[in-house]
């Protein structure tokens, strides 16, 4: 009998000793996700720069057309919905990752890359239609503001599909680790920033613009 309270207590020591141990994951994953934190505080200031340029020279036409003559309030809402979608399907696929069940994962993954894919798509063709109708971004002061601001968000949106196939290839050869949820929970939060700073352009640029 007093082997074995020797040995429980001794076990139980070791237990607790374990449990006071920092855990070196949780230490990472903090630190990332503050980091990335900083990084979109640092994106903020770049958008809220180009939002302030965009407003100072929104009446710049030099003589050319404005915005409520150039815009389509009936394409930007679709655009809209398309990457509010996307971030919903993108949650989803975080909802998957929490029960490690990888391939519902990777496939609400794959729908939101086909969303986000779709809106960058119709971005690319509203500039091109603005370039074609003889409104580039060397047009005016107004145009050159609107494609900075739109054009920036547009290339964070790509930069994140190239980010999220790389995901679903680590996804489907790695399976959900803690390396890749951490990466997961990081991109994530970079989606969803996204779809804010979209939400202001669309408030801010279309919708004011042809109101």
């Amino acid at each position: 009998m007093a082997d074995w309270l020797t040995i429980h207590h001794s076990d139980t020591l070791e237990t607790h000793a374990d449990t006071s141990l920092p855990d070196p994951h949780q230490d990472t994953f903090s630190r990332t996700v503050l980091g990335f934190w900083m990084y979109l505080m640092t994106d903020c200031l770049l958008f809220g720069s180009l939002f302030a340029t965009y407003a100072i020279l929104h009446n710049n036409t030099f003589g050319g057309s404005s915005s409520r003559e150039l815009f389509s309030l009936s394409t930007a809402f679709v655009e809209t919905m398309i990457l509010l979608l996307s971030s919903v399907t993108c949650g989803f696929g975080m909802l998957a990752s929490l029960r490690s069940e990888t391939y519902k994962t990777i496939s609400w993954l794959a729908v939101s890359f086909a969303l986000g894919a779709s809106f960058v798509a119709m971005e690319l063709h509203e500039f091109s239609h603005l370039v074609q109708e003889g409104n580039s971004w060397q047009r005016s002061a107004f145009l050159s503001s609107f494609f900075t601001l739109v054009g920036t968000h547009g290339l964070h949106v790509s930069i994140g599909l190239c980010w999220l196939a790389v995901m679903m290839a680590q996804l489907f050869f790695k399976g959900i680790t803690v390396e890749t949820f951490r990466r997961l929970v990081v991109f994530s939060l970079f989606w969803h920033f996204l779809d804010l700073v979209w939400i202001f352009i669309f408030t801010f640029v279309y919708l004011m613009g042809v109101l």
